[in-house]
């Protein structure tokens, strides 16, 4: 099972100095308890509870004889604290680098991926499950050091006793009983490791359930949905405490089992020490020392439970962990500065799984044109666009911009020269002003508030309580839903980039706003490449090429005179969204 935490033990090596201080004091710790105790009634409770001489000692000697009892308990006290603040340390720092290491390969990750997963489960994965991976792995450090010391110290007194008291017999039927311990152990860890899966697949169902329902609280409440929410919650927790009661039941079996193993070897030693005629100080000695064997043994058994827990965590964690990287930057990637614009696909065939979305599209958008992607929904318009900065890789076929194969251009490079308006756009919860610097790294508060007032967001920005330093909240609830598409079309005046994708862009606004940044958008497409993805034909007025998209193949092209004349489907669309007979 240790093999199953090898790759990961990296985390301790980054934190070898608190991790040494921690097995430094755990060994302290294990020797003062597994030999420091047996060893004290052993040699200094006999001088106390002296039958023959009662008072040999003088008021000094006795002092300092039983001075050893808190000395010793003062010596464990101390290297127990020290010991579990460091394991702790090293836990939090191994919890920070595992979660970071997470979260790096979240960013890394194809959109394809994270929009096949439920995101509450990805939290849940990144939360829940690194925590466990940290615990397994400090107590791996931890214990898997401390324990197995207590557990020497305690059996070497045993055996020590063994060879020069009386009564070796009884210490050698103790001894007998302590592999017998080992059996629950094994039995529990294979029980727990099922049981353990099924808590982390429920525990993340739960947050699924609790990121959609909290995405979805308006239409919950515009549904009357709030009772159904809350019973398929309860539903789910309810199977969560199913599965994590059955963990519970066979962890907290461990103990009992072994202390009623333990119980059977201290009656088969009290026989035995009776009939031996072992001194009572040996007996207390022995027995205390076997009571410090089963100690460590339980904790073993702890550690055993942990690491199938810990196993169950990282299936989890390196779901996400080992998942491919399918995009990424070229060996040898071909130099790219300002691009002109020229897009063209060539031959391209895309994917979602086995359904295709793309179906050998050849298409060519020479720089500065606005392109218009229309179409039904599931066409594969906004899987053209996402094709240019590389959201999604091509199955077959190329693209190209300036004639350079993107996949043979760094991503940043790329994506530099592509700027982006959603048609939901994601706001951070920070300030206005970092939300639109977001645009473009390292621009000036002249240039962010010159985008601003391109946008027509300067007029509601200003009015704000705190202006541009207004927190937004978070995805931007504090703002409407036209001035957080101001927001977004601002970011993209500020970035200037010669690709702008544009994903129903004015969706949001209302009929005074939208008639000012189509006016705005109009200055901005100039001497640009603009792809634009249509769901109202009121967009594509302006657009100088429309493709016409239906099951994921390019059916038509040309402008909207000659599309309308000569393209059933376009003038259906077209007709429909019009009112047109």
């Amino acid at each position: 099972m240790l093999r199953r935490f090898r790759p990961y033990f990296r985390y301790l090596k980054s934190n070898r100095g608190t991790l040494f201080a921690a097995v430094f004091y755990g060994l302290l710790f294990g020797a003062t308890n597994g030999l420091g105790l047996p060893v004290l009634i052993q040699y200094v409770f006999p001088l106390i509870f002296n039958t023959t001489d009662p008072h040999a000692l003088s008021r000094n000697e006795v002092i300092l004889t039983t001075a050893a009892v808190p000395m010793l308990f003062l010596l464990r006290a101390v290297t127990s604290f020290l010991n579990s603040y460091y394991v702790q340390l090293t836990g939090v720092r191994i919890l920070e680098a595992v979660r970071l290491d997470y979260f790096r390969k979240l960013q890394l990750l194809p959109l394809s991926f994270l929009q096949r997963e439920s995101s509450g489960d990805l939290l849940s994965r990144g939360i829940a499950d690194s925590a466990q991976l940290q615990s397994t792995l400090t107590l791996i450090a931890n214990d898997g050091v401390k324990q197995p010391m207590a557990l020497i110290g305690a059996i070497g007194f045993l055996a020590w006793q063994a060879f020069t008291t009386d009564g070796a017999a009884t210490v050698l039927v103790c001894l007998a009983i302590v592999p017998l311990t080992v059996l629950p152990v094994h039995y529990v860890g294979k029980k727990v490791v099922h049981r353990a899966r099924q808590v982390q697949d429920q525990l993340g169902d739960v947050s699924a359930q609790l990121s959609e329902n909290l995405a979805a609280a308006r239409e919950v409440r515009a549904f009357g949905l709030e009772q159904r929410e809350t019973e398929r919650f309860g539903q789910a927790t309810n199977r969560l405490i199913t599965a994590q009661m059955k963990v519970v039941k066979y962890a907290q079996a461990l103990t009992p089992s072994i202390e009623l193993l333990s119980s059977v070897g201290i009656a088969a030693t009290l026989i035995f020490a009776y009939y031996a005629e072992v001194k009572l100080e040996t007996f207390l000695a022995i027995i205390t020392a076997l009571y410090l064997c089963y100690e460590p043994i339980k904790k073993l058994g702890y550690l055993n439970s942990e690491l199938n827990r810990g196993a169950a965590s990282l299936e989890r964690l390196e779901y996400v962990l080992d998942e491919p990287v399918t995009i990424t930057d070229p060996a040898n990637p071909v130099p790219v500065t300002k691009l002109r614009g020229d897009i063209a696909f060539q031959g391209v065939t895309f994917s979602y799984g086995d359904s295709p979305a793309l179906k050998n599209i050849t298409a060519s958008i020479p720089a500065g044109t606005v392109c218009a992607l229309v179409g039904p929904s599931g066409a594969g318009k906004s899987t053209f666009a996402n094709l240019v900065p590389r959201f999604f890789e091509a199955g077959a076929g190329a693209v190209t911009i300036d004639g350079t194969d993107v996949r043979a251009m760094r991503l940043a490079d790329l994506r530099r020269n592509i700027a982006l308006v959603s048609q939901e756009p994601v706001l951070f919860n920070d300030t206005i002003y970092n939300n639109l610097a977001l645009g473009k790294t390292g621009a000036t508060r002249d240039e962010i508030i010159a985008a601003a007032r391109s946008a027509h967001a300067h007029e509601f920005i200003e009015k704000l309580p705190q202006g541009y330093d207004t927190i937004v909240g978070e995805r931007g609830a504090l703002l409407s839903g036209g001035q957080k598409q101001r927001i977004a079309i601002a970011r993209a005046f500020l970035r200037h980039a010669p690709i702008l994708i544009l994903d129903e862009a004015t969706s949001a606004l209302d009929s005074d706003s939208e008639a000012a940044v189509q006016d705005a958008l109009r200055q901005l497409v100039q001497g640009k490449t603009v792809l634009i993805i249509a769901h109202r034909f009121s967009t594509i007025r302006d657009a100088s090429m429309i493709l016409v998209f239906d099951r994921g193949e390019i059916v038509a092209q040309g402008d909207h005179a000659a599309l309308y004349a000569g393209n059933a489907l376009y003038k259906s669309l077209y007709d429909r969204q019009t009112g047109t007979t």
